[in-house]
């Protein structure tokens, strides 16, 4: 039986109470590179194990996707016990990771929840918010999809003559917890030198601007941002066009890759034209572009067509169904789709050859490891045993 190699965080002791999706998605990010991860979680459940259907064994994949490689505790944190074991865990762990609101805190006698890094000197605590403690929108509540709304992440998506449109994917969530992810490993390391941790801060509205480039940075020197649908404000053709069978999307980012996209659809002079020329042309002239690309595209099987392009070095790719994408080959190849036991989810997508990440253990149910975590954190049989009497674990 093999077992896989060490991962790079090994050893390293990360304390999750973080619910929904950016706080448990940097801790899980820290599990697959071989931290040992302990999830504190309310006996009735993160709300993403209701987020369904679909449902494995009562649990929602939404939950499953991020929360893999971790141990569970249930807890109560409404008892005083519970609060005195979390900072028990916290006297020896390196990590600790929450989204409580400053409200809560508060009512736990913290009024700043940065004084924990006084109370344990070595201690990397995460806190993960929707717009932070300070300013005008300071301690309201923040999810994806109102602060892709509010940050002009939606305004600048969908169709120009439509309303404006909500990405797909919870991506602000989503890059908030690589950020938090990212100020942890950077915490640890500087520990390395002083000895010392620090509070690391991230918010869901923070996240939501820096992440808007190039219309921040349009906006801010003379630009203005828009809604192009498919299309690139600055990059042209950069846009999605019909085929005789699939739908292609073509993203040339310069000229020669221009010239040889028009060489290859049998119009050679187009990419010389005048109109055209440079991106700079392309950009002002997009709608005169596009109209001349349309035709030469249409005849083409655009599956021949993408495979063509880009052994000429022109980047483009079909549009792909999510379940056609997990079923090409190159997933596999990639090892992008990871099974373990009855367990199904994505890959790991940063590789590391010495100290590759692992999937070691299937996401966990309520209380599934308690008394082992409580063993593995030093806590007394007798503390146990009143603890569990007491209900304040499970």
């Amino acid at each position: 039986m093999s077992f896989p190699k060490p991962g790079c965080l090994e050893g390293t002791v990360v304390v999750d109470a973080s619910r929904v999706l950016a706080g448990p998605f940097a801790g899980q990010l820290l599990g697959d590179y071989g931290a040992e991860v302990y999830k504190l979680e309310a006996f009735d459940g993160d709300d993403t194990r209701r987020f369904g259907p679909p449902f494995v064994d009562g649990t929602a994949p939404y939950f499953m996707g991020l929360n893999r490689n971790k141990k569970n505790l249930a807890v109560d944190f409404s008892q005083q016990a519970g609060l005195d074991l979390l900072y028990s865990m916290l006297e020896t762990a390196d990590v600790f990771i929450e989204n409580f609101k400053l409200s809560t805190w508060k009512k736990w006698g913290i009024d700043d929840p940065a004084a924990l890094t006084k109370r344990f000197p070595r201690l990397v605590h995460c806190r993960v918010s929707g717009f932070g403690e300070t300013g005008e929108f300071g301690g309201l509540p923040g999810y994806d999809a109102a602060l892709q709304a509010m940050s002009g992440l939606m305004a600048i998506n969908g169709n120009p003559a439509e309303d404006a449109c909500r990405i797909g994917i919870p991506i602000v969530d989503t890059c908030t917890g690589m950020y938090g992810c990212m100020g942890i490993l950077l915490a640890l390391l500087e520990r390395n030198r002083s000895g010392l941790g620090q509070s690391v801060e991230v918010t869901l509205y923070d996240t939501a601007i820096a992440m808007l480039h190039p219309h921040t940075s349009n906006a801010l020197n003379g630009g203005k941002s828009m809604r192009t649908g498919n299309g690139h404000p600055n990059i042209v053709p950069y846009d999605l066009f019909p085929t005789g069978t699939v739908p292609l999307f073509l993203a040339v980012g310069n000229d020669r890759q221009f010239r040889t996209l028009c060489k290859e659809l049998g119009d050679e002079p187009l990419g010389t034209d005048p109109l055209y020329k440079s991106n700079g042309d392309r950009v002002v002239n997009r709608i005169t572009l596009r109209d001349r690309l349309v035709p030469l595209l249409a005849p083409h099987d655009g599956m021949a067509l993408f495979e063509r392009l880009m052994a000429l070095g022109v980047p483009c790719a079909p549009v792909l169904s999510v379940e056609q994408a997990l079923a090409l080959d190159h997933t596999k190849t990639r090892e992008m789709v990871v099974e373990l036991g009855d367990y199904k989810g994505p890959g790991l997508a940063l590789k590391l050859d010495r100290t590759p990440g692992s999937v070691r253990l299937p996401p966990p149910a309520i209380g599934a490891h308690s008394l082992e975590v409580l063993t593995r954190f030093g806590i007394a049989a007798d503390r146990i045993t009143a603890l569990t009497d007491a209900q304040t674990v499970k």
